[in-house]
């Protein structure tokens, strides 16, 4: 059998620490490389076989990991949360944790995470990048109702977002200083061009090939709109990956945090450690769902009636999720041969 090499990386912007380790765990070699793709394809030729590499995930992994992935026989992103209680040392430094990473990979330790497909990782960046355009728009909003209070002057607040009511305010307002109507017109340019990205991002989004059949599976079940279907596609990708909707409800932030010593166990508060982006559309999708659908609106009222008014949403957050999860793997599997 052909010798296989294993590569710990610790990447960085500019520069890739890296340490290549026989089976046995002898060192081959040691030393950085710049975080560029001919420097990377150079130092492919340097490795004289077959070999597995590891690499902790970071804002930088994504296009090293697709850069590299077609060379080695296996590539794996280690989870960081959980690579910090492995190696916690008093000596850190990138090169001690490159070799780290390869001792883990070669012994079978490495705590790897889910990498998603490329395809769906751009379309997901695309998706976050709406989530900033909305975020900003809405910090828009907020500064042209604070620039007219500051002036003392008066809005129709449902209406003053409207293009026809904001065009006739501004032009009748009076007794304003003249710099707070320029800023005001600055302001809402500034709004319109930002709901203008992203519709023309949802729309891009809504009719990809590669995701527009689960988006309308989805869109399917009473209270799913287009925001939360697009999310729980590209959030979640595959759903294989998760064995049972206990996975599913952990992987978004569901469940509490569980601590168990000498057979007592304690439950703390929601977890910290789930995905924040799905997180945030299901506390959405939770208040508005009891509108659209009857069954979620029963549980809603069922678990809010037992006293905290709060105690619903999250119930129904976390049946919301069963809802979607079961119908996505039985879509799946209608879909598949045989």
């Amino acid at each position: 059998m052909e010798k296989v090499y294993y590569v710990g990386m610790d990447i960085d912007k500019k520069v890739i620490a890296y340490c290549i380790k026989q089976r046995d765990g002898a060192v081959l070699s040691q030393g950085q490389v710049a975080a560029k793709r001919y420097a990377l394809r150079q130092w492919l030729q340097t490795i004289p076989g077959l070999w597995k590499g590891a690499m902790e995930a970071t804002l930088f992994t994504g296009w090293v990991y697709d850069f590299l992935k077609p060379h080695a026989l296996e590539l794996k992103v280690a989870n960081p949360n959980m690579l910090k209680a492995i190696t916690a040392a008093k000596k850190k430094n990138d090169r001690a944790d490159a070799e780290r990473l390869a001792d883990l990979l070669r012994v079978n330790l490495l705590p790897a995470c889910y990498m998603a497909p490329q395809e769906i990782r751009d379309l997901r960046r695309i998706l976050r990048y709406r989530s900033l355009v909305v975020s900003t728009a809405t910090k828009m909003k907020n500064r042209i109702s604070g620039l007219l209070m500051e002036v003392g002057a008066e809005y129709n607040k449902e209406r003053l977002h409207g293009r026809k009511y904001f065009a006739d305010l501004l032009g009748n307002i009076a007794d304003v200083p003249e710099s707070v109507i320029e800023l005001l017109g600055l302001s809402r340019a500034g709004l319109e061009m930002f709901q203008g990205v992203q519709k023309k991002l949802v729309a891009a989004l809504r009719d990809n090939r590669l995701i527009r059949d689960r988006v309308e599976r989805l869109m399917s079940i009473a209270g799913v709109g287009e925001l939360t279907a697009l999310t729980w596609v590209l959030e979640v990708g595959e759903v294989e990956r998760f064995r049972s909707v206990r996975q599913a409800v952990s992987y978004c932030g569901l469940c509490s945090a569980q601590k168990e010593s000498a057979g007592k166990e304690r439950r703390g508060p929601i977890s910290k450690k789930r995905n924040k982006h799905l997180q945030t559309v299901l506390i959405e999708a939770a208040k508005f769902a009891p509108r659209w659908n009857p069954q979620l609106a029963e549980i809603h009222d069922r678990e809010t009636a037992r006293g905290n008014r709060n105690r619903g949403p999250w119930r129904l957050r976390g049946n919301w999720w069963h809802i979607c999860w079961r119908w996505t793997k039985a879509a799946q599997d209608s879909s598949s041969p045989g």
